[in-house]
């Protein structure tokens, strides 16, 4: 049976509307699925959003239905597996969309997380998603992009991703230069870009605290430094980092756990 073909051109709101414009007739559309994502002209992801939200209430009516019949464990795992899977899959994509695109997805979570405690409507969420150690939908965000930063750093896969990073190499002895690995930030005028991977990663990365980044082998002695293999003039492949695999998204979590709920302030007059 053959697959229906979908022409989708993306860029910004003033190129489309130069080719919508013109006298060229071209039969294209708004919105197309690609490996079950939902892309859009100007890649705002709100068909995406849309259907996502659908989808995941009609899990969440169903899960607050039989929810008195289960123990809070099986709850639990009805909901990562129903909804919790969704609002994750492809989510390093969702980076630094307007906050009420992300306010819709943190909706979702947080009427997931009521249905799995039995609390009610209006009860204060931030207790309940604390409770479940859930991330709040921004820090998953982060959490996903990072751990994909983390990988190809170490392995060099996917090979796509690992084409955009860069290391920054150190200066010798200045004082300045970081002891940790540090990415090097592309520049660019346009918003749109620092939501794509190149702008993220290093952006985030380095960002994390000193618990979570990987030492620089130059800065460690001969007996702790693991393999370094030189790939170009500004990049770099680690290998068999001194944090491992573990411990690094174990501190990830933590850290981020921390930036979803920070610690109450008190101000003396």
């Amino acid at each position: 049976m053959p697959f229906d073909k979908e022409f989708l051109l993306i860029g910004l709101k003033w190129q489309l509307s130069k080719i919508h414009n013109s006298s060229t007739s071209t039969d294209t559309t708004q919105s197309a699925r690609n490996f079950g994502f939902i892309f859009d002209e100007r890649l705002s992801f709100s068909d995406k959003i849309s259907a996502l939200s659908k989808s995941c209430y009609h899990h969440i009516r169903a899960l607050r239905c039989i929810r008195p019949y289960l123990d809070l464990h099986t709850a639990k795992t009805v909901a990562t597996s129903t909804v919790h899977s969704k609002l994750d899959c492809c989510n390093s994509l969702y980076y630094r969309l307007p906050k009420f695109q992300i306010n819709h997805l943190q909706h979702i979570q947080n009427a997931l997380a009521r249905t799995v405690v039995q609390a009610p409507k209006f009860k204060h969420i931030t207790p309940i998603l604390k409770s479940l150690h859930r991330l709040k939908v921004p820090e998953q965000i982060e959490y996903k992009i990072i751990s994909l930063t983390y990988k190809i750093l170490n392995t060099t896969q996917p090979s796509y991703l690992y084409d955009l990073v860069s290391i920054q190499p150190p200066h010798g002895h200045n004082t300045r230069s970081s002891p940790y690995v540090t990415l090097i930030k592309p520049s660019s005028s346009l918003k749109v870009t620092h939501r794509s991977f190149r702008h993220a990663s290093p952006h985030l990365w380095n960002q994390l605290p000193t618990s979570v980044r990987i030492p620089h082998p130059n800065y460690l002695s001969p007996s702790q430094r693991p393999s370094f293999k030189h790939a170009s003039l500004t990049c770099y492949t680690l290998l068999s980092p001194p944090i491992t695999f573990s411990l690094f998204h174990s501190e990830l979590k933590t850290y981020l756990f921390r930036k979803s709920y920070p610690p109450p302030s008190f101000f003396w007059d």
